[in-house]
């Protein structure tokens, strides 16, 4: 193995090292998930030459200043404050779901009218209208970090796979007998993930557009979804109350997490692959270890249905979203809740984290959505101007652009 070169991840921090091995390039990365400005440099690298072979002496002082960039990205203090920038008439029907690709160039929107958007960021201007499903495009996804394609999933029961530059459909994924209401790619891009209200998952090939295998054993809708980091594992979630830990490999069920007494509204691991956070309509969320399946922590405190759950990119808070107006955040670690944040009119559908971790994004149905700040819950900005609610927003991975997609049939760029 030679080592080529070192590549620098902000969020979450961390070091992705280039090597070679067998003639083959490739990479491993070293996650730094507990990084502090107050962190000491040398004992850190000595911590990393210890476990990482690829580390040597040599490399001790170049790897010791990426550290202290990562440092400096962190210390720097977030003032941003957010300019409504343009409002994009954007179907002639309601939107459904937005997403944004990695580099924060693109967007795409997806809507009741059947279609999904492509959009330029930096200028508001249509790129594409993809064009084809028969039916409401609900789920949409760019296949981030690359983002040189798109997954649309729809009511007319099945997924189509489309090429992001020229807006030219790849495949059609069929075999779902209902509506796909989530979907995701794997973090290599080799693979779809969609969920249906006919109680199934599937996973299908992005290559050949074959399905490569059907998750089968909810009894009821599936209606959330996530690969882990290493793609070697998905998460499904039910209105059968139930969460379903898979193995990607053979599409097997590894765990079936049993606790929860009403529907799951979302699923997501955290960075490192070792906890999942569930949300549910029983007003709690639940923490379970991803390796055991054993639940490891209820978080309560709302007084209605949880809508929203999700992780930071560090994996040290979750954030929930509420039917009773408000959003919560709490430590992964300790299981308290550290803020709730108040001062929505109106159900909270979907919470987001900035990419720094510092800031949460919440969309409500009182037509507006809010920026708080994680640590004292604060809030720091009301985006107004939407007429209708609210209910899918995103930041881009620098997080100085927001974008939110509404009832009205608008979404907003927000600089």
């Amino acid at each position: 193995m030679k080592l080529k070169r070192f590549l620098l991840r902000y969020y979450p921090p961390g070091i992705i090292l280039e090597y070679e091995k067998g003639g083959f390039l490739r990479t491993k990365s070293i996650d730094l998930l507990c990084l502090t400005p107050e962190t000491n440099p040398e004992e850190l690298v000595e911590e990393i030459m210890q476990s990482e072979p690829l580390i040597t002496e040599s490399r001790a002082d170049q790897v010791k200043q990426l550290i202290v960039r990562l440092q400096q990205k962190q210390g720097q203090k977030d003032h941003h404050r957010f300019c409504f920038f343009k409002d994009l008439r954007a179907h002639i029907l309601p939107l459904t779901n937005v997403a944004i690709d990695k580099s924060g160039s693109r967007f795409i929107t997806g809507s009741y009218d059947r279609t999904c958007r492509v959009w330029d960021t930096s200028s508001g201007r249509e790129l594409h209208t993809l064009e084809g499903h028969r039916n409401v495009v609900y789920a949409v996804a760019f296949n981030n970090p690359y983002g040189d394609k798109i997954a649309t999933g729809s009511f007319d029961k099945t997924c189509k796979l489309w090429c992001t530059e020229t807006g030219k459909c790849f495949h059609t994924f069929r075999g779902h007998v209902a509506e796909i209401v989530c979907l995701a790619f794997n973090p290599q891009s080799t693979l779809v993930a969609t969920g249906s209200m006919d109680t199934t998952a599937k996973l299908w090939d992005v290559e050949t557009g074959e399905e490569v295998a059907t998750l089968t054993g909810h009894t009821a809708e599936v209606l959330s979804l996530c690969f882990n980091t290493a793609g070697n594992q998905l998460v499904t979630g039910s209105c059968d109350h139930t969460v379903a830990i898979w193995d990607v490999a053979t599409g097997r069920r590894v765990h079936t997490l049993i606790g929860h007494r009403g529907e799951i509204a979302n699923v997501q691991f955290n960075w490192d692959c070792s906890l999942i956070v569930t949300g549910s309509m029983d007003k709690t969320c639940k923490l379970w270890e991803a390796v055991s399946g054993k639940c490891v922590a209820t978080l309560v405190g709302h007084k209605e249905e949880v809508l929203d759950v999700c992780f930071d990119l560090s994996g040290q808070l979750v954030a929930t979203a509420s039917a009773d107006g408000t959003a919560r955040v709490y430590s992964a670690t300790t299981h308290n809740c550290l803020v709730t944040l108040e001062g929505h009119d109106g159900e909270i559908s979907k919470v987001c984290f900035s990419p720094q971790g510092n800031r949460v994004l919440t969309a409500s149905s009182d037509k507006t959505a809010r920026l708080w700040d994680v640590h004292s819950g604060v809030c720091l900005q009301v985006l107004e101007g939407h007429t209708d609610e609210i209910f899918s927003l995103v930041f881009n991975y620098e997080g100085d652009t927001i974008i939110t997609g509404s009832k009205d049939n608008t979404c907003r760029i927000w600089y």
